[in-house]
């Protein structure tokens, strides 16, 4: 194929400085590379303005890649009608043909997060913002959670929801109530600075989410898993073009280079850093997997024996949270 017509759906804007900021940032590496031009529709809802969305880009589009969990069911609707189209999903669990959906080990970097986090906490109270209680979200705040009790068994993660993805009001509402009950160390799942922001402000240890936040809280910055999405635009541009792509459901890894963690808050010790490193490498390396038992629930259970582990189905429906969480998953 010559140079495919390629469109980009953002439910936000580059200017969140988080999510939509590193799919863009993964557009124009794309773009780059390709000699491509790509189309970009920003503030997209989910729903179904969504459909109408991708049923105009289909029209005069080859590949189009919608970047919200929350465009499921528009894309499968559109990519019915449009066979010729490639449509990818981030996030997404339903596909087609000529549907595929991506997303990345994002609970690798939590992890490793969450342990810097466990060392940093005086209190042994730290308190996590979820976006919305689906998977992606929950499986985040879990491995978060048990990095935390890695290196501080008796430490508690309290969670609330803001339900929203990027609305920086709600967002920081959600954080001062988790501030007033005294966590010390308070991460959040939304595209916006808002809860390390507060946290800031109180003088307490802040963790954002998707891109580098270091810049919105310097001196209580700790650092958050981070996104890389552009090696993987390109591959997948580069599949249409050379006409070897597939629908699949990738779910690439720390070593595939699509998730990572921010460079360190300046005021983060080294030997917390080097312990955070040494485990990033045991899981480079595939030494180390963060979902492998024993692994208790919030209610004592064990949900994973010693010696076994979590398979991909299992994490990607995971609706329960692990020991040390304090805090309800609203069904």
């Amino acid at each position: 194929m010559a140079k495919p017509r390629v469109a980009f759906v953002y439910l936000g804007v580059p200017g969140d400085g988080g999510w939509t900021y590193e799919h863009d940032q993964g557009r124009l590496l794309m773009e780059k590379e390709l000699g491509i031009q790509a189309t970009t529709v920003e503030n997209v809802p989910e729903g179904a303005d969504a459909e109408r969305v991708f049923e105009e880009l289909a029209q005069n589009h080859d590949v189009i890649f919608g970047t919200s969990f929350g465009y499921m069911d528009a894309m499968v609707s559109v990519a019915k009608r449009h066979p010729d189209v490639k449509f990818m999903h981030a996030s997404g669990y339903k596909t087609a043909d000529n549907l595929g959906t991506y997303l990345g080990q994002e609970y690798q970097s939590a992890y490793l997060v969450g342990m810097a986090a466990g060392k940093m906490t005086k209190n042994g109270h730290l308190g996590y913002v979820g976006a919305y209680p689906i998977p992606e979200v929950i499986y985040t705040i879990n491995a978060f959670a048990l990095g935390v009790r890695s290196v501080n068994p008796e430490a508690k993660v309290s969670v609330v929801w803001s339900n929203t993805w990027y609305d920086p009001a709600t967002e920081r509402q959600a954080a001062v109530s988790l501030l007033d009950k005294g966590v010390d160390v308070l991460a959040a799942y939304q595209d916006s600075p808002a809860s390390i922001q507060a946290a800031a402000e109180r003088g307490v240890w802040g963790i954002g989410n998707d891109s580098d936040m270091g810049r919105y809280a310097p001196e209580t910055y700790i650092s958050n898993p981070v996104w890389r999405w552009g090696p993987y635009y390109v591959e997948q541009v580069k599949a249409v073009i050379d006409g070897t792509w597939q629908s699949g459901s990738d779910f690439g890894s720390m070593a595939d280079g699509i998730t990572d963690i921010a460079p360190f808050g300046k005021n983060v010790p080294e030997e917390v850093q080097a312990l955070v490193e040494e485990k990033k490498q045991a899981i480079l390396k595939g030494s180390f997997d963060v979902f492998a038992g024993p692994i208790r629930d919030q209610s004592g259970a064990e949900r994973v024996p010693e010696g076994g582990a979590m398979t991909v189905e299992d994490i990607l429906g995971m609706a329960w949270f692990v020991e040390g969480i304090e805090g309800t998953i609203p069904q």
